[in-house]
């Protein structure tokens, strides 16, 4: 006999059987990571990581524009070049070469004034130091940059090697090499390297014939913070005479065979690329002669002076709105102690020049003296070099 107990049995009995029949025979849900459970501190750190833009490489020159007025030493200048870190986008080499000279050379050296001065000292002789035949004249202005900079690196650059290097250096910018290999004459290849070493690794350039007086870690006071400029250059001549076009090229011209630079500055790849496009534009007209006639303003300190007066009125890299006019010849004359404009620090005639005994250059001991040019080169046709410049 069915009791009220026994059908109660027997209908939960049906109903888990039809239960079970119905879940073993439904979709089953897929298992995703959304459907495991999250701790909430995890969401919470996923959800603050969504809301933050990815981290890029940040490369990029900068591209602020302080004040350019000059400066002397009153304390840290404030007309220093600021490095505003932007990312700095992947282009594919075929599409790099299409860009004008300018950005490639952009890309692969970029410049970043709060780097620190890498520490390398460049010099070019057809000898090393170590081969018997390095003349003994050099030897001890050599050794006084070793001396004076024990913790740095210090080559002395063969032509052999300097070929090498810069087909290393400039493998992916095949316009530079080309005009680099072109060049007729020792000394204009003397001249395109050392910007093309700055330009690439940065630190110092300085002719076979210098010695040096002080470390280049005295060149500036400590006060001045080294994340505030880039380059440190000397004054060369500065002949206040009427007659002085006739002895010098600029009425003041800079001096580029002491040089100390981080990798990339501006001043560099303009220099690069107008020496280049030169080159290549007198190679393809048949005008690149060894003719010596011109180095100077081909290659030499008139090309170097005027890109850096046309960096220091490039409107990208300073504001002029705030400008009392254009930055001349008239702003260094006569100097005694360095100046800052922008990034760029300006030592005076003695620094790099001592004991010329002329336009205003103290002597050796004096206490801005820290390198000797001794000047023991001229120019001498039948070999078609100069001393300090390197040679085939």
């Amino acid at each position: 006999m069915l009791t009220f107990k026994r059908a109660l049995v027997i209908s939960a009995a049906v109903l888990t059987f039809l239960f079970i029949f119905r879940s073993t025979h439904s979709s089953p849900r897929p298992l995703t990571a959304d459907s495991l459970p999250k701790p909430a501190s995890l969401t919470k750190a996923h959800a603050a990581q969504a809301e933050q833009p990815a981290r890029q490489e940040t490369t990029d020159p900068p591209k602020a524009k302080p004040n350019k007025e000059t400066t002397t030493w009153k304390g840290p200048s404030t007309a220093s070049i600021q490095s505003p870190k932007k990312p700095k986008t992947q282009i594919p080499l075929d599409e790099l070469h299409k860009r004008p000279l300018r950005e490639q050379l952009d890309y692969q050296f970029p410049y970043d004034v709060e780097s620190k001065f890498p520490a390398y000292i460049w010099q070019t002789w057809k000898y090393t130091p170590a081969n018997g035949k390095f003349e003994d004249g050099f030897r001890e202005a050599e050794a006084s940059w070793t001396i004076l900079h024990p913790t740095f690196v210090h080559e002395v650059i063969t032509d052999t090697v300097a070929v090498h290097l810069m087909r290393h250096l400039y493998a992916s910018v095949p316009e530079v090499l080309e005009a680099y290999n072109a060049l007729p004459l020792p000394v204009l290849k003397a001249d395109f390297f050392r910007y093309l070493i700055l330009l690439a690794r940065g630190g110092i350039y300085s002719d076979i014939d210098t010695a040096a007086l002080k470390s280049a870690t005295d060149w500036v006071p400590q006060e001045v913070p080294r994340n505030s400029f880039g380059m440190v250059i000397g004054i060369e001549a500065d002949p206040d005479r009427p007659d002085w076009a006739e002895w010098y090229s600029r009425r003041i011209q800079f001096c580029q065979w002491t040089i100390q630079s981080k990798p990339g500055h501006p001043v560099l790849r303009d220099v690069v690329a107008n020496i280049t496009e030169e080159t290549l534009r007198r190679k393809a007209e048949g005008r690149l002669t060894k003719d010596t006639k011109g180095i100077i303003e081909f290659t030499g300190p008139a090309l170097w002076t005027d890109a850096i007066f046309r960096f220091f009125n490039d409107p990208e890299y300073f504001d002029m709105s705030s400008s009392k006019g254009n930055i001349t010849w008239e702003n260094f004359t006569g100097m005694k102690a360095p100046k800052k404009v922008g990034d760029v620090i300006i030592l005076p005639i003695t620094s790099f020049s001592p004991g010329v005994r002329t336009m205003g250059a103290g002597e050796d001991d004096d206490p801005m003296a820290f390198v000797k040019h001794n000047f023991e080169g001229s120019w001498k046709p039948e070999n078609e070099r100069h001393v300090g410049e390197t040679y085939d």
